[in-house]
């Protein structure tokens, strides 16, 4: 990809890209934004520098939960640094980013499943301030994608007793309530999410009776139901997802293994063995700066077996995952996204 800083050429100037790219732009509220060379539209980043991960779980089921959130810098191995603190302890979010805001939605607080939409500039460590609420309470690991575009599917509702296929919205920047989407292929929970600027993808999961390798995505820009894509080499649940520009990473589960797969996210079909993490873990966090993923905590086993570890891989080259260092605390069923 192409970036010109501070210019405004348009193809075929002096210096300017000759087949598109980005500029670096200021917006009227003071926020850098890339502006596409050929048009006007403003492509925003769903990744960045600063990894942020929130809440969790440890002591198993019924034990204790968090709302701590840590960062790392992410193109710089170590352990991850307080960053503040979530509106509450939660457990079982989903997160995004539009570069600049993340978010977490949904969750298990102490009075059941709940609906919150909460919020932090990335830049700028600090607690979450109230962004909106979902158009349900949901928890179990729904997925979340970002960009301009703050999406949430999937879930278990109804005190875990109804797994769903509702999809939601919202613009990142503009607080208030989620909006329907569409909806996924069938009620499903414990899925992950991916996306690049135009289509975000949803894979694995358990859909109420038994664990599933489905694959399906959405337009970004456009509100509708999913579509089949393709597979995942497994069948599980309690999965993490992260991407780059053009890959798909989809990370551990299960029972739990170690599996990473990757997708090129514009073409549809099965995911394709990317190769392991330095230990079998579920219900972990990924998220990435656009050439690192990583991947923190998790679940190694029975109750008890809760993980600090953060791994990370190079997205466009397979192989098995590095350590990168550790979380402030070990805890699992937790998310996290990526911006600046």
């Amino acid at each position: 990809m192409t970036r010109k800083i501070n210019n405004s050429y348009l193809p075929g100037q002096s210096n300017a890209p000759t087949t598109g790219g980005d500029m670096l732009k200021t917006r009227t509220d003071g926020t850098l934004v890339w502006e596409e060379v050929e048009g006007t539209d403003y492509r925003i980043d769903w990744y960045g520098s600063r990894g942020v991960f929130g809440g969790g779980q440890t002591n198993g089921a019924g034990g204790q939960s968090w709302n701590i959130i840590d960062y790392i810098t992410i193109a710089s191995t170590g352990n991850a640094t307080d960053f503040g603190d979530l509106l509450a302890a939660v457990t079982g979010t989903a997160s995004c980013s539009n570069g600049t805001r993340g978010l977490w939605a949904g969750g298990t607080i102490s009075g059941g499943e709940q609906n919150v939409i909460q919020y932090i500039t990335i830049a700028s460590v600090g607690n979450t301030t109230d962004f909106g609420d979902l158009t349900l309470a949901r928890n179990s690991q729904l997925a979340g994608i970002g960009g301009t575009r703050g999406i949430f599917a999937g879930g278990q509702s109804d005190s875990l007793s109804a797994v769903n296929d509702t999809i939601d919205y919202v613009t990142i920047d503009t607080t208030g309530n989620a909006i329907d989407f569409g909806n996924l292929s069938s009620g499903n929970s414990g899925l992950a999410g991916c996306n690049d600027v135009t289509r975000g993808v949803f894979a694995a999961g358990y859909n109420g009776s038994a664990y599933v390798n489905t694959i399906e995505y959405i337009t970004l820009a456009t509100t509708g139901n999913a579509t089949d894509f393709g597979d995942r080499t497994v069948d599980k649940d309690g999965v993490s997802g992260c991407s780059d520009t053009t890959r798909g990473l989809f990370m551990g589960g299960g029972n739990p293994d170690n599996t990473i797969d990757y997708i090129t996210i514009q073409t549809t079909g099965n995911a394709t063995d990317f190769g392991d993490l330095t230990q079998a873990r579920k219900l972990t966090s990924a998220c990435s700066d656009g050439t690192k993923g990583v991947c923190a905590g998790g679940l190694s086993g029975g109750a008890g077996t809760y993980q600090n570890i953060i791994d990370y891989v190079t997205i466009q080259t397979t192989g098995n995952a590095t350590d990168f260092g550790d979380l402030s605390q070990s805890r699992f069923y937790f998310s996290g996204t990526a911006g600046d």
